[in-house]
């Protein structure tokens, strides 16, 4: 009956655990979080398949650009982010969160796209510029276009009463 007495005065009390944690408070799960991307890296997620279908273009279109897919093995021991199967062919291995895959990309290319796209933004403002001044010297019907793109709110009466 030995045994039934220490059974008996095994209690939950008795367990040791932490007495003085407090309870994390609960929030919305991050779904696209990711660790820290390597140094010289920037980290992105993109998309694999819409609805279950695979979309080949885009992952081809992203590949041509220079992102690279990351594997689970290189995320830190910390970080447990699902992974597709080895029947995936060329994205087995690599970092998968509902219909997206983990990709990394050099910061040098990163500034050289963005400067690309802020160049080309800035010569279609500038064309829309130009094309907008001279429709409207041509043709009264077009309104005055102001180029500094500012606008100015007020409500209620002027400061100057």
């Amino acid at each position: 009956m030995s045994g039934l007495e220490d059974l008996a005065k095994h209690t939950r009390e008795s367990e040791t655990h932490d007495k003085q944690a407090r309870r994390k408070p609960w929030q919305p799960q991050d779904k696209l979080g990711t660790p820290p991307p390597p140094e010289g890296y920037e980290y992105r997620w993109i998309r694999e398949s819409i609805l279950g279908v695979e979309d080949a273009n885009n992952i081809s279109y992203r590949l041509r650009e220079g992102w690279e897919f990351v594997q689970g093995s290189e995320l830190p021991a910390d970080w447990k982010l699902p992974t597709l199967g080895t029947d995936r062919g060329r994205l087995a291995g690599v970092v998968h969160n509902e219909g997206l895959v983990l990709a990394k990309l050099p910061l040098e290319t990163v500034n050289e796209r963005r400067q690309y796209y802020e160049d080309k933004n800035r010569r279609n403002n500038q064309a829309l510029d130009n094309t907008m001044f001279n429709d409207a010297n041509k043709d009264s019907r077009y309104v005055k276009y102001d180029s500094k793109r500012d606008s100015q709110v007020t409500f209620g009466k002027n400061k100057g009463n």
